[in-house]
């Protein structure tokens, strides 16, 4: 095997296609990418862990074609590190030798023949726009769990119905809920399927700056994998398995307590706050007519409090949050004013956006977050 390839263009492949390699594989061949070049000018690039594949396409001089398997992370640092300089590539015997300008490198290869083969791409689902994809998912994504003793909840449930997608997650302290539309290739598409949220968030983010991505889901018979390509890149995952909890009812019915914050003037003053808040302590929001006071801290310990201006529909109300999980709430939201609904100062607080302080409430995205109980 031997080709020609543009620096930047093989440090971006290979990266990209490394970037989920695991740090301690079960065995040696899955830390490596496995590179394909073909006498058509196409290098291949694969790496899989036999949960998450991905595949990416480029352009190169192949004089030689071949197929050759060496250490991911290797290739991938050294790659970033050479000069902007086209790079040569040559696989003599059991050794890559990789030339860049006046810098070389010699790569010890794995047997090819060891290396698992990846999953075929399940049939075309549907299409999303690149932008929205990412924004949804970031918006889910933090409320998922990063407990791996509760694998269920490490997903975001994905449910498809015609042109709809909704996307839930929740680590037992809040919930999100993020509805998006896409294009389905069947309009009457109903499947749900519990996609692992890193892998999730991982592929939003690298393919989200494409116009278009493709999503493919193949589901109820044999392995229920999904795949998300867009630009040449390919990559797929195994689902999770289980029955996910019935989250959608702890939404409340009816919340007779309504205030109106703005939504980054809330945020900047709960970070000032919370910086007297010791580990696990929370902030407390005080809401009474036309505004909200913050305060966190007690005792003989230090305190902080900072009022800000709010709209209030309902009885005056107090209540208590972990304050990672009110910014991490705030910051999800793309609106310039949040909607806060109450039932009860120890019941889920639900979060919303406006577009203006006196706009309509708006629904595609809902944040649910349990106070915090405070001594009287």
């Amino acid at each position: 095997m031997k080709f020609r390839v543009e620096r930047d263009v093989l440090a971006e492949a290979v990266t990209w296609t490394a970037r989920s390699l695991p740090t301690r594989p079960p065995v040696p061949v899955l830390a490596g990418v496995r590179i394909e070049a073909d006498s058509s000018g196409v290098l291949h690039l694969s790496t899989f862990d036999y949960e998450v594949s991905a595949r990416s396409e480029i352009a190169a001089e192949v004089s030689e074609p071949g197929v050759v398997l060496v250490s991911g992370r290797l290739l991938a640092e050294i790659s970033r590190a050479l000069p902007a300089k086209p790079v040569d590539v040559v696989l003599d015997g059991t050794k890559v030798t990789v030339t860049c300008g006046a810098s070389r490198f010699t790569l010890l290869t794995m047997p090819v023949e060891d290396y698992p083969a990846l999953p075929a791409m399940p049939a075309l689902s549907g299409t999303i726009d690149g932008d929205k994809l990412t924004l949804a998912v970031a918006q889910v994504t933090i409320a998922a769990s990063r407990d791996d003793t509760l694998p269920l909840l490490t997903g975001v449930r994905m449910e498809i119905e015609g042109e709809k997608i909704t996307l839930l997650a929740t680590d037992r302290y809040r919930l999100a809920l993020r509805e998006l539309t896409w294009n389905p290739a069947s309009p009457d598409i109903s499947t749900v399927a519990l996609v692992r949220a890193r892998t999730l968030s991982d592929a939003a983010k690298s393919l989200g700056g494409a116009a278009q991505v493709n999503v493919a889901l193949a589901t109820g018979a044999g392995v229920d994998l999904i795949g998300f390509e867009a630009g040449g890149r390919h990559t797929t995952s195994l689902l999770v398995d289980g029955d996910y909890p019935a989250v959608r009812r702890l939404f409340p019915d009816e919340t007779p307590i309504h205030a109106v914050v703005s939504t980054q003037a809330l945020a900047d003053a709960a970070k000032r706050v919370a910086l007297v808040a010791e580990r696990n302590t929370p902030i407390r929001l005080t809401f009474s007519a036309g505004q909200v006071v913050l305060d966190a801290g007690q005792g003989d310990d230090a305190q902080a409090s900072e009022a800000l201006e709010a709209t209030l529909e309902g009885d005056d109300i107090s209540v208590a949050f972990n304050p990672q999980f009110l910014l991490d709430g705030l910051g999800a939201l793309a609106t310039e004013f949040v909607r806060m609904s109450f039932t009860h100062p120890n019941k889920p607080v639900e979060f919303t956006g406006q577009a203006a302080l006196d706009g309509e409430d708006l629904k595609d995205y809902r944040y649910l977050l349990v106070p915090i109980r405070f001594a009287s």
